[in-house]
Protein backbone atom coordinates (compact mmCIF):
# COMPACT_ATOMS: atom_id res chain seq x y z
CA UNK A 1 0.00 0.00 0.00
CA UNK A 2 2.75 2.63 1.08
CA UNK A 3 4.35 1.88 -2.40
CA UNK A 4 1.24 2.43 -4.57
CA UNK A 5 0.76 5.90 -2.88
CA UNK A 6 4.32 6.68 -3.19
CA UNK A 7 3.67 6.57 -6.91
CA UNK A 8 -0.04 8.07 -6.95
CA UNK A 9 1.81 11.00 -5.33
CA UNK A 10 4.52 11.19 -7.92
CA UNK A 11 2.23 10.75 -10.89
CA UNK A 12 -0.50 13.36 -9.22
CA UNK A 13 2.40 16.26 -9.01
CA UNK A 14 3.94 15.96 -12.18
CA UNK A 15 0.35 15.83 -13.86
CA UNK A 16 0.03 19.30 -11.64
CA UNK A 17 3.17 20.82 -12.62
CA UNK A 18 2.80 19.86 -16.49
CA UNK A 19 -0.62 21.20 -16.67
CA UNK A 20 0.46 24.53 -14.39
CA UNK A 21 3.41 24.98 -17.14
CA UNK A 22 0.91 24.28 -19.89
CA UNK A 23 -1.14 26.80 -18.75
CA UNK A 24 0.74 29.41 -18.03
CA UNK A 25 2.50 28.89 -21.71
CA UNK A 26 -1.02 29.32 -23.39
CA UNK A 27 -2.72 31.88 -21.13
CA UNK A 28 1.00 34.49 -20.18
CA UNK A 29 1.51 37.09 -22.70
CA UNK A 30 4.79 36.90 -24.94
CA UNK A 31 6.84 39.73 -25.93
CA UNK A 32 9.26 39.98 -28.76
CA UNK A 33 10.69 43.25 -27.50
CA UNK A 34 14.62 43.22 -27.71
CA UNK A 35 15.25 44.95 -24.93
CA UNK A 36 13.28 41.91 -22.87
CA UNK A 37 16.77 39.98 -22.96
CA UNK A 38 18.96 43.04 -21.89
CA UNK A 39 20.67 42.59 -18.96
CA UNK A 40 19.91 45.24 -16.20
CA UNK A 41 20.73 45.68 -12.62
CA UNK A 42 17.88 47.55 -10.69
CA UNK A 43 16.39 49.03 -14.00
CA UNK A 44 19.39 50.72 -15.06
CA UNK A 45 22.02 49.42 -18.07
CA UNK A 46 24.60 47.96 -16.96
CA UNK A 47 28.33 49.15 -17.67
CA UNK A 48 31.12 46.80 -18.60
CA UNK A 49 30.71 43.30 -18.60
CA UNK A 50 27.69 41.50 -17.20
CA UNK A 51 29.69 38.35 -15.91
CA UNK A 52 31.92 39.20 -13.32
CA UNK A 53 33.54 37.08 -10.21
CA UNK A 54 32.53 38.25 -7.05
CA UNK A 55 34.71 37.75 -3.86
CA UNK A 56 34.55 34.44 -1.79
CA UNK A 57 34.30 36.15 1.02
CA UNK A 58 30.38 37.06 -0.08
CA UNK A 59 29.56 33.35 -0.41
CA UNK A 60 31.00 32.70 3.32
CA UNK A 61 28.66 35.32 4.63
CA UNK A 62 26.10 33.90 3.41
CA UNK A 63 26.12 30.67 4.55
CA UNK A 64 27.63 31.96 7.84
CA UNK A 65 24.38 33.55 7.70
CA UNK A 66 21.95 30.57 7.00
CA UNK A 67 23.77 28.63 9.73
CA UNK A 68 22.93 31.00 12.30
CA UNK A 69 19.16 31.01 10.62
CA UNK A 70 18.78 27.56 10.89
CA UNK A 71 19.84 27.83 14.33
CA UNK A 72 16.52 29.75 14.99
CA UNK A 73 14.63 27.63 13.35
CA UNK A 74 15.61 24.68 15.49
CA UNK A 75 14.92 26.79 18.70
CA UNK A 76 10.88 27.58 17.98
CA UNK A 77 10.36 23.45 18.34
CA UNK A 78 12.55 23.80 21.28
CA UNK A 79 11.02 26.17 22.82
CA UNK A 80 7.69 24.79 22.65
CA UNK A 81 8.40 21.91 24.36
CA UNK A 82 10.76 23.21 27.25
CA UNK A 83 8.33 23.04 29.60
CA UNK A 84 7.45 19.19 29.36
CA UNK A 85 11.05 18.01 29.01
CA UNK A 86 12.51 20.26 31.57
CA UNK A 87 16.29 19.87 32.77
CA UNK A 88 17.28 17.26 29.89
CA UNK A 89 15.59 20.13 27.11
CA UNK A 90 17.69 22.90 29.00
CA UNK A 91 20.89 20.92 28.15
CA UNK A 92 20.55 19.88 24.86
CA UNK A 93 20.04 23.40 23.89
CA UNK A 94 23.11 24.43 25.75
CA UNK A 95 24.89 21.86 24.03
CA UNK A 96 23.70 22.90 20.95
CA UNK A 97 24.18 26.67 21.41
CA UNK A 98 28.10 26.04 22.64
CA UNK A 99 28.89 24.05 19.14
CA UNK A 100 26.97 26.96 16.80
CA UNK A 101 29.11 29.30 19.29
CA UNK A 102 32.44 27.55 18.61
CA UNK A 103 31.70 27.62 14.86
CA UNK A 104 30.82 31.44 14.72
CA UNK A 105 34.24 31.64 17.11
CA UNK A 106 35.98 29.55 13.23
CA UNK A 107 34.34 31.78 11.38
CA UNK A 108 35.42 35.21 13.51
CA UNK A 109 39.05 34.21 13.39
CA UNK A 110 38.73 32.95 9.52
CA UNK A 111 37.68 36.31 8.88
CA UNK A 112 34.51 34.81 7.38
CA UNK A 113 31.97 37.76 8.89
CA UNK A 114 34.51 40.46 7.91
CA UNK A 115 32.63 42.53 4.43
CA UNK A 116 35.22 43.80 2.08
Amino acid sequence: MGTVAIIVFFITGVFLILIANTLSNLLSHKSKNPQKFEPYESGVKTIGPTWVRYKIGYYLFALVFLIFDVEIIFLVPWSVVFKKMGLVALIDIIIFLVILGLGLIYALKKRALKWV
